[in-house]
């Protein structure tokens, strides 16, 4: 691997040939290390940043991995001070939130580091709202809503698939309404993402397809949304030339180097092209799964995703004409990438029953994500679709 320089204050480390990949990624602001082993920067790069107290954000599994030691190791090195919060799990919930906030300010965190799947990040994020502007997440519901400035982040994925380390929203549920909220604002945005494709060589492989399947979604849905832009269709279209040769590889042996740096920088384009574009009714109808049978989010996006393409295809519309000139043939391919992976293709067989549908439509029509479907769809027009998918 070779560093590039794209400018004074962007360092991407990627792949020789890769020129398209650092073009586009001079439109995020995000500062881009990509290489092996990469995770030991942390420290020099935290510093440069200007970090002096870090909070590092994470969770159980990556602590007994020893990720988050080696991470922690790299900041003390480094002359940082480094305090671990590990207090969430799977998607953040409000509480999280609270807990790591009441961390970082006992101890006058600067800096923050979010190290771990979308989760960890999303949390990282969530404790920089409050932190810095106070209130409760509920107040940050939507868009541009921080009105003072934000703490420096660093994001470091240890999966191929949220994509949330180039992305200015964080993800966090209500418990009390099961609402997965999306609170974005360019202040949240990661100063600097740390690509390092060692820290999923041993993701289990039910992990790498969940995840991997999500940062698929990624590069089709916002292939497809009506607010979608030259720079966002061009991310999606580098993100699916990745991901697409890399999946079945990847989730039947993480280990691989190539499909592993494949899937990685794939998925950070998908979120990169999310931060332009946004999503679609995929996601939309993926969230209630989530919320009301727990269903994780990688494996209900990827069931809903293959039937999603083929309503917004109809009368002969192709919203994903970047992808494939035949929708429905896209549609095919991610049915067969599911097959490959061993991810459930029906609704069914994740407990989900008919009588659950009309519920779930309703649900899923109040979803953000719904408003950027390329396709108007309503409670009935996602009603049709869960059909589709049930059995």
């Amino acid at each position: 691997m070779r560093n590039v320089e794209t400018s004074k204050w962007r360092n991407v480390e990627t792949a020789a040939g890769s020129a398209p990949v650092v073009e586009l990624l001079r439109h995020s602001q995000v500062r881009v290390v990509f290489a092996a082993g990469s995770v030991s920067k942390l420290g020099t790069i935290a510093v440069e940043e200007g970090a002096t107290r870090v909070l590092l954000v994470t969770d159980p599994g990556l602590v007994a991995a020893g990720h988050a030691d080696r991470a922690a190791a790299s900041l003390r090195d480094a002359g940082v001070e480094v305090t671990l919060f590990h207090g969430i799990r799977e998607n953040p919930t409000t509480g999280h939130v609270t807990a790591g906030v009441q961390v970082a300010q006992q101890l006058g965190i600067d800096f923050i580091v979010g190290l771990g799947g979308g989760s960890a990040m999303d949390c990282a994020k969530g404790i920089n709202f409050i932190l810095t502007n106070g209130g409760r997440m509920q107040d940050y519901w939507g868009v541009g809503k921080a009105t003072k400035p934000m703490l420096p982040l660093i994001a470091v994925p240890t999966t191929a698939g949220t994509g949330s380390e180039a992305q200015s929203f964080a993800l966090i549920t209500d418990p009390a309404t099961h609402q997965k909220m999306a609170c974005g604002d360019k202040k949240a945005l990661a100063r600097v993402a740390i690509l390092d494709p060692d820290l999923i060589r041993t993701v289990p492989k039910a992990v790498a397809a969940a995840t991997g399947i999500d940062a698929v979604s990624h590069a089709v849905e916002t292939a497809g949304t009506n607010q979608r832009t030259d720079v966002s269709r061009a991310l999606s279209r580098e993100a699916w030339t990745r991901l697409e040769p890399a999946f079945e590889a990847y989730t039947r042996d993480p280990d691989q180097a190539g499909p592993r740096e494949a899937m990685l920088l794939g998925a950070h384009l998908a979120g990169a092209a999310i931060e332009a574009s946004m999503l679609g009714a995929a996601h939309a109808c993926a969230n209630p799964l989530t919320a009301k049978f727990g269903i994780v989010h990688g494996i209900a996006v990827g069931a809903m995703l293959p039937h999603v393409v083929r309503f917004n295809a109809a009368n002969g519309h192709n919203p994903y004409a970047d992808l494939d000139p035949d929708a429905h043939r896209l549609a095919d391919r991610i049915d067969r990438m599911l097959q490959l992976a061993g991810l459930p293709r029906r609704l069914a067989g994740l407990g989900v029953q008919r009588a659950d549908l009309p519920e779930l439509s309703a649900m899923a029509a109040r979803q953000w994500t719904a408003g950027f479907n390329p396709r108007p769809v309503g409670a009935d027009d996602l009603l049709s679709v869960y059909r589709s998918a049930l059995e």
